[in-house]
């Protein structure tokens, strides 16, 4: 829960622009009062009548009244926000929590209260609250809901407060926000075969066992997913930071997954869009392998990673796999397209790293983005590309049903170094083309005398 602080509905009574600001808060009731008050006054002037002359005073003088009153009203109210839940998926609904306490020693009039949110998440959320006693609360609770990634502000929160007579009104405005994020959609993905090894820790949990004693050991900095049994203490006494034993360490099965957003690689906008769909994608191969115990990492064409990744990325099926995802999620949720034009600095990466399944989501290929591609297959043990071709995901829907076009010569040139391509048809199922995938990569290795695992 997010405490949004807390309001007073007095000012400084010192401060004769607070007055002023307090009679502008007039609502349409109380300027037709001081209206017909000066037109009645008026009137009694001009006919002479005493009692039509009172009237109007009456009339008047009851709006500023109520705005002084209203003005010097000593009570507080603090108002708190809660999201369930703060990371919600494309498409899909969260809810969010509103509380209101009185913690003051009188009770409230009636509350307007108003939380402003984006347009793309629905229509702004108001709400009228009945009198509050001394030290009680209010909870009401709305719906937001969005079909496009990002981070999105909600708040702050308004309070509008008005006087028994309906007189005046004085807006208050709490002085923070939370954050909802809205992450790509993940879509489950069956466990096959595409990689050189079967579980996380490969075939035969292959280690590298230290050959002397604790003394002699090289131990290395503390890595996130680390296990803190292995923690080298003396080592970290001497360097002054966690420092963890190298022996029996196993030799993690590793995954990097390549998104590609060039702006120039893409066309068309929206949730369903090709890009849309790359991003989708890499969060849900990001998610299943971390799930399966891969050391998982996140690359785009710019070569920009997730924050407080290592070298060897995120380690998977560790206590903070969660936290691992629910980082790569935050990152996959603002991504954006870039102004690059090549893959050059993806390969960078890939070529300063170790081998592992290399997954590639593409847009447009020219001949040289795939002769980098070409390229990264060496540094890899094995390399699946999705290829989402903009000529394909612009047809209209009723021929996006064809035979997709997976990239012609750039394609047939991947798969001549060693990648498994699958081409991308619009609106197609992930689950499918990760099963296409897992079938054509069978296939390539029965062809070739070898085997694929993954």
């Amino acid at each position: 829960m997010t405490t949004a602080g807390s309001v007073r509905a007095e000012g400084d009574h010192g401060d004769r622009g607070g007055l002023r600001t307090a009679l502008a808060g007039l609502t349409t009731r109380g300027r037709s009062f001081l209206a017909a008050g000066a037109a009645a006054a008026v009137c009694a002037y001009v006919l002479g009548q005493s009692d039509l002359l009172r009237v109007g005073l009456l009339l008047a003088v009851l709006p500023p009244v109520c705005a002084g009153v209203l003005y010097r009203t000593r009570y507080r109210v603090a108002g708190s926000r809660r999201l369930s839940p703060s990371r919600v998926p494309a498409g899909s609904e969260a809810r969010v929590h509103l509380r209101m306490d009185n913690v003051s020693r009188m009770p409230t009039g009636l509350l307007m209260l108003q939380d402003r949110v984006p347009y793309v998440l629905g229509p702004r959320p108001r709400f009228v609250l009945d009198r509050v006693e001394a030290g009680g609360r209010r909870e009401v609770s709305y719906r937001v809901r969005s079909d496009l990634r990002g981070r999105y502000p909600l708040g702050p929160l308004q309070l509008r407060l008005s006087d028994p007579f309906g007189m005046c009104e004085l807006t208050r405005a709490f002085s923070t926000y939370d954050t909802l994020t809205v992450i790509p959609r993940v879509e489950p993905l069956p466990p096959v075969r595409l990689s050189g090894e079967a579980k996380g820790h490969g075939d035969g949990r292959q280690r590298s066992l230290a050959l002397a004693g604790e003394d002699d050991l090289i131990p290395r900095g503390y890595r996130y997913g680390d296990d803190l049994r292995r923690v080298h203490w003396r080592s970290t006494a001497r360097y002054g930071e966690l420092m963890v034993r190298r022996e029996e360490q196993p030799q993690r099965a590793r995954c990097s997954v390549l998104l590609d957003t060039r702006a120039v690689a893409y066309a068309g906008a929206g949730p369903d869009s090709a890009f849309e769909w790359a991003v989708s994608g890499a969060a849900s191969v990001l998610t299943h392998m971390l799930e399966r115990g891969f050391s998982v990492r996140l690359l785009t064409d710019t070569g920009a990673s997730v924050p407080g990744e290592g070298s060897d990325g995120f380690a998977g099926a560790s206590q903070g796999s969660a936290d691992t995802a629910g980082l790569m999620m935050d990152t996959l949720a603002v991504v954006d397209h870039s102004d690059g034009a090549g893959l050059s600095r993806a390969y960078d990466v890939v070529r300063g790293g170790s081998e592992g399944l290399l997954v590639a989501f593409l847009g447009d290929l020219d001949e040289e983005q795939a002769a980098v591609l070409a390229r990264m297959r060496q540094r890899s043990g094995g390399a699946v590309a999705f290829l989402l071709d903009s000529g394909t995901w612009m047809r209209e829907p009723a021929n996006a049903s064809g035979p997709p076009d997976d990239g012609g010569k750039w394609s047939r040139m991947l798969r001549e170094a060693g990648w498994t391509v699958v081409g991308v048809p619009r609106g197609a199922s992930l689950e499918e083309q990760w099963r296409l995938a897992d079938r054509e990569r069978s296939g390539l290795a029965a062809a070739s005398g070898g085997e694929g695992a993954g």
